[in-house]
């Protein structure tokens, strides 16, 4: 009787931890898809957890950029496929984009700025975090983030864009040739409030057109608002699709605007100015405490590194900031241009008083 009694317990004992295990499996089941695991199921669960933990540098990045889509796509995409990072791409005007971030400062919701000259954006050095891109060795001296938070990422240089199918008998090698009588109302240029590449335009007429000394500029820059004849374009990319389109015979854009015309065949050219260029880099900023501000980093790393600055000279136009990527072969190589120099410490001084002065002068036309 005791041997079937003690038999007895120990099948009992045997059924009670099967019964355990069985019931632990579907709890640690039932938790976890419901989102509420105990401590006991995390532990468990962990080795599993480990196994599948996503790369560095996942999640998302929110991207305030005033680039056209054409520029902006290609290595946005490139970024995605080698980091896993999801980007959402704000656009805009520069001007437009600048005054989103002042909004916002209380709670960012843009990541990186990705566009703007350093003339526009010294001024607004604050708005953005200081950061050191693990690439600055490869980078020209002169294109240095000697500020900690302008980094450069291409150098483009000022130029006219004129539509060889329509300039006829028209010289145009610079400046000066704009003020041909017949060249009224057709010329496009944009409001340099709201863009940085008219911005430069208007910095390198001041100092080419001056000698120099952008006070003597200004008798130019009066001469060419009255042969604008009242049109003054919103955005970018209006004046270089308004000059290949035909809407224009000439525009002041920057050179990538009018390049990617020129290398797909279109009946346009470049025009360096004679009285002198100004070639300004274009920038990227992360912008001040961004929530993303890991992804931000990586971005800045990446747009910086050999792989895409190569997609920027080979397929977007561009001329690179680093020592070990060369200009595009088509374009005009710099020392064969007439370079001019500005004061940067004045223009940043200067901007908002030069803007209002030419809006002055255009407006009473």
């Amino acid at each position: 009787m005791k041997k079937i009694l003690a038999m007895c317990l120990v099948l009992c004992m045997v059924l009670s931890l099967a019964a355990c295990g069985n019931s632990k499996k579907e709890t640690a089941s039932t938790e976890t898809n419901s989102g509420t695991a105990t401590t006991e199921t995390k532990e468990e669960a962990a080795p599993e957890a480990a196994a599948t933990e996503a790369p560095k540098g996942s999640g998302d990045l929110v991207v305030y950029c005033p680039h056209p889509l054409e520029f902006i796509n290609p290595l946005v995409s490139e970024f995605e496929s080698q980091t896993g990072i999801k980007v959402e791409v704000i656009a805009a005007g520069t001007g437009e984009l600048l005054k989103r971030v002042e909004s916002e400062q209380a709670n960012p919701l843009g990541d990186i700025f990705w566009g703007g000259s350093l003339s526009t954006m010294k001024p607004q050095m604050a708005l953005f975090e200081n950061y050191t891109s693990v690439n600055e060795e490869f980078v020209r001296e002169d294109m240095k983030n000697v500020e900690g938070s302008l980094t450069r990422f291409t150098d483009i240089p000022s130029v006219i864009m004129v539509n060889t199918d329509l300039i006829g008998d028209i010289e145009i090698n610079g400046y000066e040739d704009l003020l041909n009588p017949e060249l009224k109302g057709k010329i496009a240029h944009c409001d340099p409030s709201k863009s940085s590449s008219s911005y430069e335009h208007l910095i390198n007429m001041l100092y080419a057109m001056g000698k120099g000394n952008p006070d003597d500029g200004w008798d130019y820059v009066n001469k060419l608002c009255e042969n604008l004849d009242g049109k003054l374009l919103s955005g970018s990319s209006a004046v270089y699709k308004g000059v290949a389109d035909g809407e224009y015979v000439v525009g002041l854009t920057f050179e990538e605007g009018a390049a990617k015309y020129v290398a797909d065949g279109a009946p346009v050219k470049i025009v360096y100015m004679e009285e002198g260029v100004i070639s300004k880099p274009d920038g990227v900023y992360i912008i001040k405490n961004a929530k993303n501000m890991d992804n931000a980093k990586l971005f800045i790393d990446f747009i910086t590194g050999k792989d895409a600055q190569t997609i920027i000279v080979e397929q977007l136009n561009r001329r690179s900031v680093r020592t070990d990527v060369a200009a595009p072969s088509y374009l005009t190589p710099k020392e064969d241009m007439n370079i001019i120099f500005d004061d940067e410490a004045l223009v940043v001084e200067k901007k908002t008083e030069w803007l209002e002065k030419f809006n002055d002068i255009f407006t009473s036309y």
